[in-house]
């Protein structure tokens, strides 16, 4: 038995060497990836940000006073117009109290023109006669003073007679004095008081008519703007609280997209510059311009507030839908661009593509990009012209691997082969 075995194991032994007993080996993969060329080109940076749809303008309108609803002349949806009436309160005890006020104010006017026009002139007058009075009695008993003197000089009439004459003198005198003065009173203080008493009077009826004529136009409710009623919460008869919305008219001829940037974007854009904005449910998206950039950083989130100005005359756009705004920041005229999918990110963040090496094997190459414009990215450095990079396939794909460019549809056929070729091992 242990001869045979070794002559078996003898006669098997030539049979491992010959050629047609070799195994083969396993071809390479090859792995059907999409590339193309670098392509120069003019190219706009697009900032894509996520907004809330506001109207351009919004009046809560709020009641100034406290007061049951007598009747509304609009319904949620109604458009409306600056000025024009949209509701009036029960106002029945302020419209007596309006009255009652004119009534006071016009007897204040009718005592004003009695003051200016009757009693303070005929006072003036009054006093001014008495002047005049006083002064014709002094110079009359100063002359008979004067006379008397002379006549009792000669010895023509006796000393009573000149006594009586002077005593009559001072008597006149103080009366003459004291209509100097009251005239005098009447000139300088009297007539101008008298006037502001007047004046004070008639401005306090007046005031009083006019805060209570303003507590009836409180009474009718007009709109501060143009545009719709969207909001009416009370129906005729509730009472309608002062300070609490009554109404609300929103203006949505044009929208305004409001959104918050990081400032180092900001720094790209200004009012006027071109934006679109993408609505849920809305095919195409919508043309946007800048309308404002605030001036101040957020507080809360350090970014800057930024509007985007919406026409929407038809009415399609609703407010407060939540909207994708893409902005057009910094335009490069000459770049050089790739599409966005070539693009590989490390762990560190640094930025590399793969390129078809003129040996069909694929290479990793770092590069240095600018802007994007969410398709394409610009190439700063890094790349040539002749460059061939893959911009499809290229995740997970190893250095060196073997590559083919082929359409999309042939990588998904060629991933079953690669698997029997691996499973022949």
């Amino acid at each position: 038995m242990a001869i045979r075995s070794l002559t078996a194991a003898a006669m098997a032994l030539p049979l491992l060497f010959l050629p047609g007993c070799k195994k083969e080996a396993t071809p390479p993969v090859e792995v059907t990836v999409q590339a193309e060329h670098p392509e120069q080109a003019s190219m706009s940076e697009h900032i894509n940000v996520d907004a809330i749809l506001a109207p351009l303008a919004q009046a809560a309108i709020e009641p100034k006073i406290t007061a049951p609803v007598r009747k509304f002349y609009v319904q949620r949806g109604d458009k409306v117009k600056e000025g024009e009436l949209l509701v009036t309160l029960e106002n029945t005890d302020l419209t007596a109290a309006a009255l009652d006020n004119t009534g006071s104010y016009m007897a204040a006017e009718a005592a004003y023109a009695t003051a200016t026009k009757a009693q303070v002139p005929e006072d003036a007058q009054k006093a001014e006669l008495d002047f005049a009075q006083a002064k014709a009695n002094l110079d009359l008993n100063q002359s008979i003073v004067n006379s008397r003197k002379q006549l009792f000089a000669e010895g023509a009439i006796p000393g009573r007679d000149l006594d009586t004459a002077q005593a009559a003198l001072v008597q006149v005198q103080a009366a003459y004095d004291s209509a100097a003065r009251h005239l005098d009173s009447v000139k300088n203080v009297s007539r101008e008081a008298a006037l502001k008493a007047a004046q004070g009077q008639l401005s306090s009826a007046e005031g009083k008519l006019k805060g209570a004529q303003a507590q009836v136009s409180y009474s009718e409710i007009h709109s501060p703007i143009n545009g719709v009623v969207t909001d009416r919460p009370l129906y005729a008869g509730e009472t309608a609280t002062a300070g609490a919305p009554l109404l609300t008219v929103m203006d949505t001829s044009s929208l305004l997209a409001k959104t918050h940037v990081a400032e180092s974007l900001v720094q790209q854009m200004k009012v006027g510059d071109e934006a679109e904005v993408r609505v849920p449910g809305v095919a195409d998206p919508v043309p946007a311009k800048i309308s404002l950039i605030s001036p101040a950083l957020d507080p809360g989130s350090t970014t800057i507030e930024v509007w985007l100005k919406i026409d929407n005359k038809a009415g399609k756009l609703k407010v407060g839908t939540p909207v994708k705004a893409s902005v057009t920041g910094k335009t490069v005229d000459k770049a050089w661009k790739i599409p966005a999918s070539a693009v590989l990110t490390a762990q560190d963040g640094s930025k590399a593509v793969m390129l078809v090496a003129s040996d069909g094997t694929a290479h990793r190459k770092p590069v240095t990009l600018g802007i994007s414009d969410g398709d394409d990215v610009q190439v700063t450095s890094g790349l040539s012209a002749s460059d061939m990079v893959i911009t499809g396939g290229a995740y997970g794909l190893d250095e060196g691997t073997k590559v083919k460019v082929g359409p999309a549809e042939a990588d998904d056929e060629a991933k079953p082969a690669a698997g029997k070729a691996g499973g022949a091992d």
